[in-house]
């Protein structure tokens, strides 16, 4: 296999490949967690294939999520037994086989508020879903299955919820992950199995032939301003939020319609909250997560309908204020907007059955099942699912792109494809106390690392072996190290600080300044390894700056018109071409 190391020099000759004459079987158009899950379907049943993004990897919806992987506790509630199934296979998957070191096991308290009745029907729901992952992973629980609590059973696990909140609860298990991260893995996983990836990389037209098929796309290299044109026998555009963008640069007005709809989360410190577990509370509208990560809470999220420009969704102080108001409903200890040390926004692709729906508050009652189509010959288009399924989605999307007689013949293999990290975790795993006790950290910081990258936690010792500086803790930021830094540009396809702070150091939504204390010291581990000069540095250093700065002033406004317009005053250090100037 290839190397999975992406690079600003594999980028390079990815998109040099890419436009050679023998050209591709598979273009795939999007490098969220669809995208590349795509991309890596395609690699691994042996087809040549591409993948183009226009931003960083998980530069959208996919870095936004509530980063769990779980079933929908709630779609059972809507009878939609077979979606859920799905989605606990994969979870059982995902935990047990192809990212066991990013995926782990995550306890939740679901909270009862009246007795016997709520507690009858709540257990008859939780127990199917613990039945149906039993018979997603094929009579093997991945998970421990519901445990009931009394009154203070319950607040022994979760001291902080208020007293007269519940009268028991049922705990249950789903699972989390850095999206993100899963999102980097799984290109990387592609690129080892033969596929060509490119971030920063724009479709902006696409060809067709005589007969009106699609023969290829023009795709615009965002960092030098060069467009080459890439043949492709099959291109499948998984887009998102950008969906009927894409499909309108073939010229077609088939395909699927798209509806926005923006997410938000807060994230507070750890020490906010007294609870050993998260917490699953149903509101009004959906539902309301408070989840533990090492050092801290992520909570949401909101579901509202996005009208501005898709490219940086922003938390309102009227989304903040919505999160607080249903979170302090259930904690003894109030948080106040002091306690908020991040927030983050993103925008979910929900599917339109065909013109959108004038009432728009109906967001959350669109499916969220993903549909694959052909906009016009050539061009699937796939749109809909959630990140937990993404691999199926994947699938299904090639499957159809190949047509069934073809799909039968190659047929995929992702199901027990592990991801970078996922090869050997086991075995690495053993290793960790030797870790601690050689290199003179704490257990916490060698599960930090196995917990990011699994089986390759031996290529950043390596690395620090050879340059033990990098075995230092960031001063600003000390849960990293800087090899870790490092490692996102040898082997993450991290090309500017926001790459790095943003997707792989994520200290855009984890501190206070979304990492500008720690930026000159990142800045100073980037520079060499990218070949930056002086002007460059500090060019990178005050585009971040004045991002950051922008969504935190986004962050004071109450209209979402308002707060996209105060973020998008900062233009984007690479920005993306107007797509509606290519159709």
């Amino acid at each position: 296999m290839r190397s999975s190391a992406l690079t600003r020099k594999s980028r390079d000759e990815a998109l040099a490949a890419m436009s050679d004459d023998e050209g591709l079987d598979v273009l795939v158009i999007g490098g969220g967690v669809t995208g590349a899950g795509i991309a890596l379907d395609a690699a691994t049943r042996g087809l040549r294939t591409g993948i183009v993004e226009a931003q960083d990897w998980a530069g959208g919806t996919s870095s936004w999520s509530s980063k769990l992987v779980h079933g929908g506790l709630r779609y059972l509630y809507q009878l939609d037994f077979k979606l859920v199934l799905e989605a606990l296979t994969e979870r059982g998957r995902l935990l047990r086989t192809t990212a066991p070191h990013l995926v782990r096991a995550q306890p939740f308290l679901w909270p009862l508020q009246t007795p016997v009745i709520e507690r009858a029907y709540s257990a008859v729901g939780v127990g199917m879903y613990d039945a149906l992952a039993i018979v997603g992973s094929r009579g093997k629980s991945t998970v421990p299955i519901q445990k009931h609590y009394s009154k203070k059973g319950a607040q022994r696990l979760f001291p902080d919820i208020k007293d007269d909140y519940l009268v028991g609860a049922i705990r249950f298990y789903d699972a989390r992950v850095d999206d993100a991260r899963l999102v980097i893995d799984l290109v990387r996983t592609a690129t080892q199995y033969g596929a060509l990836a490119a971030s920063r990389a724009q479709v902006t037209g696409m060809s067709k032939d005589a007969t009106g098929r699609i023969t290829g796309a023009e795709v615009r290299d965002l960092e030098n301003g060069e467009t080459r044109h890439v043949k492709a026998r099959h291109v499948i555009n998984a887009t998102g939020v950008w969906t009927e963008e894409t499909e309108a640069l073939g010229g077609t007005e088939g395909g699927l319609k798209v509806l926005a709809s923006k997410g938000i989360h807060i994230v507070v410190p750890k020490e906010a909250i007294q609870g050993s577990t998260g917490l699953f509370l149903r509101t009004e509208k959906s539902v309301l997560f408070i989840i533990p990560w090492e050092r801290y809470w992520v909570i949401g999220t909101t579901d509202t309908a996005w009208h501005e420009p898709r490219r940086h969704p922003v938390a309102t102080s009227a989304d903040i204020d919505y999160i607080l108001e249903h979170t302090n409903a259930v904690l003894g200890r109030p948080l106040t907007r002091e306690d908020i040390i991040g927030t983050y926004a993103g925008l979910r692709p929900l599917l339109q059955p065909g013109t959108k729906d004038a009432d728009e508050s109906k967001s959350t009652k669109v499916s969220r099942e993903h549909t694959v189509t052909e906009a016009a010959p050539g061009l699937t288009v796939i749109s809909g699912g959630k990140l937990t399924t993404y691999r199926v989605m994947a699938e299904d999307a090639v499957d159809f792109a190949l047509g069934e007689a073809r799909a039968r013949q190659t047929p995929s293999v992702t199901a027990t494809t592990p991801l970078v990290g996922a090869e050997g975790f086991a075995d690495a795993m053993r290793q960790r106390a030797g870790i601690a006790r050689s290199r003179g950290w704490t257990a916490d910081r060698v599960d930090h690392l196995f917990g990011r990258y699994g089986s390759e936690v031996s290529v950043l010792l390596d690395m620090i072996d050879a340059d033990p500086e990098l075995g230092r803790p960031l001063e600003h930021a000390p849960a990293y190290l800087r090899a870790e830094v490092a490692f996102a540009v040898t082997h993450e396809g991290a090309f500017h600080l926001e790459d790095v702070l943003v997707h792989r150091v994520r200290l855009d939504f984890e501190t206070p300044d979304r990492g500008v204390s720690a930026l000159e010291e990142i800045a100073g581990i980037v520079a060499p390894l990218l070949g930056w000069d002086e002007a460059t540095t500090r060019r990178e250093i005050t585009s971040y700056r004045e991002q950051s700065a922008a969504v935190l002033a986004a962050e004071q406004e109450t209209t979402d018109a308002d707060a996209a317009r105060t973020r998008l005053r900062v233009p984007d250090l690479v920005p993306m071409a107007d797509l509606r100037e290519s159709v």
